[in-house]
């Protein structure tokens, strides 16, 4: 790896250095006023440098076209991590590709956060108990619906306390607890 390691800012702007391409099909950076090779521009790139090409003569942008050719040289010396499989989806069905992995990305992200989430107990917890109260709350709702079906009135507040299961003489009565005839 010749040349300086790549300046990537400036400040706080991000600093984008511009490679020339020439006929030839020679790369010159303007930056170190130098000739450079794909694999310095791959290396810079790996590094977090963002590159610009333009092509010398016509002006045109040509950054993606070199970015391609960086990874033609890894294939070829075999350092490539793009397998011929993966390059022939990108054929195929281009931007699909690349979005279909981002979607498989990010479900994979949003799994290991659910799962490191479970991991805090105290969150776990909450979790549980959540979940617990709102099986509670359907039951609830589902009594109540039931009540209301049978055609009996709506419940009084009054009459949510639980049964009274015993007198003081032992004899059970179906009165609430401090609900008086």
């Amino acid at each position: 790896m010749t040349g300086a390691p790549p300046r990537t800012t400036r400040g706080s702007k991000t600093v984008i250095r511009l490679i020339k391409r020439y006929g030839s099909r020679k790369l010159y950076d303007t930056e170190e006023s130098r000739y450079v090779s794909l694999e310095e521009i791959g290396d810079w790139v790996r590094r977090g440098q963002q590159v610009k090409v333009v092509d010398n003569t016509s002006g045109d942008e040509v950054t993606a076209q070199t970015l391609a050719l960086v990874i033609v040289e890894e294939g070829r010396r075999g350092s490539s991590f793009f397998t011929s499989d993966l390059l022939h989806d990108l054929i195929r069905r281009g931007e699909r590709v690349f979005s279909t992995g981002v979607e498989q990305l990010q479900s994979g992200v949003d799994r290991a956060l659910r799962a490191s989430i479970d991991r805090i107990p105290p969150l776990r917890q909450v979790r549980e108990e959540t979940a617990h109260l709102r099986e509670r709350l359907e039951a609830l709702e589902a009594s109540l619906a039931e009540i209301e079906s049978d055609g009996g009135s709506p419940v009084r507040p009054t009459d949510r306390r639980p049964l009274e299961t015993a007198t003081s003489s032992g004899i059970r009565t179906g009165r609430r607890k401090g609900v008086h005839s």
